[in-house]
């Protein structure tokens, strides 16, 4: 597991944990960011702040910080690798 910030652009994960306390969390809950489905880094800034992801065909930013906070898992292909879309 690792948290959405440090996942790589193009590479898609399973969301495991939001803290529902945080104010950002509360935003990507409403926007339909639930536990157990899958998110994708499609953009990182220049200098690595925001970062933009896509969920439910929706793009949105969000800060390195508040990324940080988001628990996922990589996915990975029947083969152990890890999945990378081209989308």
């Amino acid at each position: 597991m690792l948290s959405l910030s440090q996942l790589p652009v193009g590479r898609t994960a399973r969301v495991i944990e939001l803290n529902a306390s945080r104010p950002v969390d509360q935003r990507l809950l409403a926007l339909g960011l639930l536990p157990g489905m899958r998110v994708k880094v499609v953009r990182v800034a220049p200098l690595g702040d925001p970062i933009a992801i896509e969920f439910h065909n929706q793009c949105v930013s969000l800060r390195r910080a508040e990324a940080a906070e988001v628990i996922v898992e990589e996915e990975r292909g029947a083969d152990g690798e890890r999945l990378k879309t081209n989308d």
